[in-house]
C-alpha cells in the first residue's frame, strides 16, 4: 500500500509553503496532489441591522469565494510548470461552522493530508479547526509539518512511534504501516507503561511482533518518565535516536480537555520540531 491521494488544504497565502512541500511528498509517492482553496465566511447574521441578513451574507460569501480564488491562482503560479507532480486544486467557500463538514468531506477520500502545524507563527486562525476535521470528520491520518522545516525524505530512515497501548495509537501505526515497512529502523518508544495495563511487563511486545511479521525493522526502548510533559519525553527521544518521523495517536482525551488543559497532542503540534504522523 501506498498513499496515492495526498490532500493540502490552504485558507490563506502564508501556507504557500505548506503546498510546496505536499507538493514534494507527492512527487516521492508518485500521488496525486489534491489542493483545497478554502475562502472563509466569518460574518455573524445576528449583528447585522434589521432586514439586513441576506445583503451580508451575500457580501460576505462573495468577498470568501473572492479570496478562494485568488489564492487558487497562487497554487497555479506555485505549481506552474511542476515536473512529475499531478495535482488538482478547487476554489471552495464554507462558513466557520461548516469547515469540519467540508474538510472532512474532502479528507475521508484522500489517503494522506499534510499540513503545516496549526500553531506556527503566521498560521490563519482557522488552521486548528481545519487540522482537527481531517483527523476527526474525515478519519484521515495527518502529516503534521513543522512550519519551517523542508519536507521529509520518503520513505523515512528512522521512525520514532510513539505507544501507549490506545487505539489512537493503533490507528496511526496502522496508517503509517506503508512508511514503518519501508524505514531503516523503527522505535517503539514506551514511556512510563502502566503495570496493570494489557500488555503488563511486555509493553510494546505484541506490537512489535505484529510489525516484524510486516517485514519492519522494530526495536523496543521503555523509557522512564523524567520531564513533566510527555510531549517531551517524545521531543527528546526522537533527537537522541535521530529520528526523522514521529508516528502518534492523536486526541486519546477529548479535544476539548486538551483545549483546556493541554495534552500530548497539542503539545507535539505546538512543539515538535520533526514531521509527526498523527491518526485516531
Amino acid at each position: 500500500m501506498a498513499y496515492k491521494t495526498i490532500l493540502t488544504v490552504l485558507s490563506a497565502e502564508s501556507q504557500i509553503p505548506q503546498l510546496e512541500r505536499a507538493a514534494d511528498l507527492a512527487r516521492q509517492q508518485d500521488a496525486h496532489l489534491e489542493i483545497l482553496c478554502l475562502g472563509i465566511d466569518n460574518s455573524q447574521p445576528a449583528y447585522f441591522f434589521p432586514g439586513g441578513t441576506a445583503y451580508g451574507l451575500q457580501e460576505a460569501i462573495a468577498m470568501a469565494m473572492e479570496d478562494a480564488e485568488h489564492l487558487n491562482a497562487r497554487v497555479t503560479e506555485a505549481l506552474a510548470g511542476s515536473v512529475g507532480l499531478c495535482w488538482s486544486s478547487e476554489a471552495l467557500v464554507a462558513q466557520s461552522g461548516g469547515i469540519a463538514g467540508l474538510v472532512g468531506m474532502k479528507a475521508r477520500f484522500a489517503d494522506l493530508a499534510v499540513l503545516a502545524s496549526p500553531y506556527a507563527e503566521g498560521q490563519p486562525g482557522d488552521a486548528e479547526m481545519i487540522c482537527e476535521a481531517a483527523l476527526f470528520e474525515g478519519a484521515c491520518p495527518v502529516m503534521v509539518l513543522p512550519m519551517n522545516a523542508p519536507a521529509p525524505t520518503l520513505p523515512p530512515n528512522r521512525v520514532l512511534v510513539a505507544w501507549n497501548q490506545s487505539p489512537e495509537a493503533l490507528a496511526a501505526i496502522r496508517r503509517a504501516l506503508p512508511l514503518l515497512q519501508a524505514a531503516r529502523a523503527v522505535e517503539i518508544t514506551c514511556i512510563d507503561p502502566q503495570r496493570a495495563g494489557a500488555e503488563r511487563s511486555d509493553p510494546g511486545g505484541m506490537l512489535t511482533q505484529m510489525l516484524v511479521r510486516h517485514g519492519v525493522h522494530a526495536e523496543i526502548a521503555v523509557l522512564a518518565r523524567t520531564a513533566p510533559r510527555i510531549s517531551d519525553e517524545i521531543n527528546r527521544r526522537a533527537v537522541e535516536i535521530g529520528a526523522d518521523m514521529v508516528v502518534m495517536g492523536a486526541y486519546g482525551h477529548s479535544r476539548l480537555r486538551q483545549a483546556i488543559l493541554g495534552g500530548a497532542t497539542r503539545n507535539m503540534l505546538e512543539q515538535a520540531e520533526l514531521p509527526v504522523l498523527m491518526a485516531r
